[in-house]
């Protein structure tokens, strides 16, 4: 069985700038399906593709089932099938050890930074990192779902 534990946090849009970092990926991510307590999404680099399979959250874990599919698949899914979609660039960055990811989002999501970290158990220590600010993990409007039908520039 596949678990997720993430905790999700803001970033400071000045400190992001400043900071050396890697080169981003581009991710184009569409919801087949997206109801509360599940989602299935399809996400589609310039390389690769995926399906995930997500259930409801209880604390900080989900089941969560991700698996490689080719990138033309991916496409044809999101152009197809996608009920919603968005885009981002993403980031992984090593602190402490650990990969967190920011998502920086574009096009009606344009100026929303936001990192990640997926943790081994719910009680593990991490390092925050300076450039992150308000700990936003279980409000559901950050949600890359809900983010997909309800962008950052209409809240």
């Amino acid at each position: 069985m596949g678990v997720e534990i993430e905790r999700k946090f803001l970033v400071d849009h000045n400190q992001w700038q400043q900071m050396p970092k890697p080169i981003g990926t581009y991710f184009r991510q569409g919801y087949i399906l997206s109801e509360p307590g599940k989602t299935i999404r399809i996400r589609v680099t310039p390389d690769e593709g995926f399906i995930t399979i997500k259930g409801g959250t209880t604390g900080l874990s989900r089941l969560e089932y991700e698996y490689a599919i080719p990138a033309v698949d991916g496409e044809e899914l999101l152009n197809n099938f996608a009920i919603s979609e968005l885009k981002k660039r993403r980031y992984r960055i090593d602190v402490g050890g650990k990969e967190w990811e920011v998502d920086e989002f574009l096009g009606d999501n344009k100026g929303l930074l936001v990192a990640e970290i997926e943790l081994e158990s719910e009680d593990e220590k991490f390092i925050l990192p300076p450039w992150v600010t308000t700990e936003v993990t279980g409000e559901a409007r950050y949600y890359n779902s809900n983010l997909s039908v309800l962008p950052f520039c209409k809240w």
